[in-house]
């Protein structure tokens, strides 16, 4: 028996993972506004859609929870309907429509359509790229292509997004007017492989004339990159970064490993020569560049000798900006063949290690920063700070900019001229500089 309903008739929408995802979600969201309907996010609503994500255990545990989460306010007349879309329903639909059966219908990562007509909306193949953002108002994820064709070992986002598919720069360039109109200053441009950008529709990479048609938008004022495959990556990038001041000097490419051995078991098409020549050319374009990167740590087979020369390559190579994951085992991926025979507290304790190497290497390159003067963005305001970031940092995953806001106002939204007056290893703090 229903005990109470909440906010009747308003769909609302829960994501969870990564922002190819929160691009999904407020896609979704937008074409549930062009159908007249009530739709919020990660609020209370009567019908909850749970955008989920399907990548490693602990995202797969979180999206799990979240389902149960929401069936037991179902149970409890809290809620009237659950759907579920996104990677996890992609990959395991079937187990989870015999394991929690009590959700209304499962979506895979193509089915937007079939879950609109779930939900009572029809599908507007007019809309140019609008939607309902979700992230502060001066910034938004950027979507460039969907898929991926890479073979790397250990990932299984081909068996959930499919083959790489590139949006054709004209319409690429559309939303981004669209996104600006609606007060959006920063692109941060994501996909599962931006590197490829182009190759399936003009039969070459393509992704420097994007941006090239991107910077004339106007109203964007920064246009950042996410996810840059090192195999094959084009150089020219870094040229055009160096030309266009509206391409920020930052460059996220996850390099995942150095040992040859490992990035061969990977299938990561390249060596620890070939990457540190790359990085080696992209500085010597850019010596200004902040470069982003991700590792893995307890791959099948990681050696201590493997992870030594792991631990070593970062200590020289310094990266300005640097994440580093443990070993998923990953069913229906090339590595699932493999013994997962690194235990996980090594896992973990290797992690902790290359954390240790970049914490310092982030606190010295962070110390070289005070006295000087960044134009900022400020994201939001938070506690007694307002909270903003350089060009050379992203949102959500790189240092932030703290200002104190009992003795500065500051725009949420707005970019700033901020003088960094103290630095630790991953938090600037600054104050307010008239230009």
């Amino acid at each position: 028996m229903r005990t109470k309903t909440l906010n009747k008739n308003t769909i609302n929408v829960i994501t969870l993972g990564c922002s190819k995802n929160v691009y999904d979600s407020e896609v979704l969201m937008g074409q549930l506004k062009a159908s007249q309907k009530e739709v919020v996010h990660e609020k209370e609503g009567n019908i909850v859609v749970i955008n989920t994500c399907g990548f490693i255990d602990n995202a797969k545990e979180e999206s799990v929870n979240t389902i149960l989460e929401q069936i037991k306010k179902k149970e409890a007349g809290e809620v009237d309907q659950v759907f579920v879309t996104g990677c996890l329903s992609e990959r395991y639909k079937p187990d989870l429509q015999k394991e929690i059966p009590q959700v209304d219908a499962y979506f895979g990562t193509t089915e937007l359509p079939q879950l609109l007509k779930a939900l009572g909306a029809d599908y507007k193949h007019e809309l140019l790229g609008e939607r309902v953002t979700t992230t502060p108002k001066n910034f938004a994820y950027f979507k460039v292509s969907e898929g991926c064709d890479r073979p790397c070992s250990f990932c299984a986002i081909p068996l959930m997004r499919g083959k790489h598919l590139s949006t054709p720069i004209e319409e690429l360039v559309k939303r981004a007017a669209t996104l600006a109109a609606s007060g959006v200053k920063e692109l941060i441009l994501i996909a599962q492989d931006l590197t490829y950008y182009g190759l399936d529709l003009y039969k070459e990479r393509r992704l420097a004339d994007l941006l090239r048609a991107l910077v004339k938008v106007d109203g964007i004022e920064w246009i950042r990159m996410h996810y840059a495959f090192p195999s094959g990556f084009p150089l020219e990038v870094i040229d055009v970064m160096k030309q266009e001041p509206k391409v920020c000097n930052y460059l996220d490419i996850p390099l995942q490993h150095i040992s040859d051995s490992i990035l061969k078991s990977m299938r990561r098409g390249t060596t620890q020569k070939k990457t540190t020549e790359l990085i080696k050319n992209i500085r010597g374009i850019l010596p200004e560049i902040a470069i982003r990167t991700t590792l893995i740590v307890g791959y099948p087979g990681e050696t201590e000798g493997d992870f030594e020369i792991l631990k070593n390559w970062v200590a020289e190579t310094r990266f300005e900006r640097l994440g580093c994951f443990t070993y998923s085992h990953e069913e229906n991926t090339h590595a699932y063949e493999l013994e997962d025979n690194v235990p996980q507290e090594v896992k973990q304790e290797r992690a902790n290690e290359i954390m240790q190497i970049q914490s310092q290497i982030s606190w010295e390159l962070n110390q070289t920063k005070v006295g000087k003067i960044y134009k900022c963005v400020i994201d939001r305001k938070q506690g007694n700070h307002f909270v903003g970031r350089t060009e050379i940092d992203s949102p959500d995953v790189d240092n932030e900019v703290l200002i104190d806001a009992e003795k500065f106002y500051l725009k949420t939204g707005d970019f700033a001229t901020i003088e960094i007056t103290e630095a630790t290893d991953f938090d600037l703090y600054g104050v307010p500089v008239k230009k």
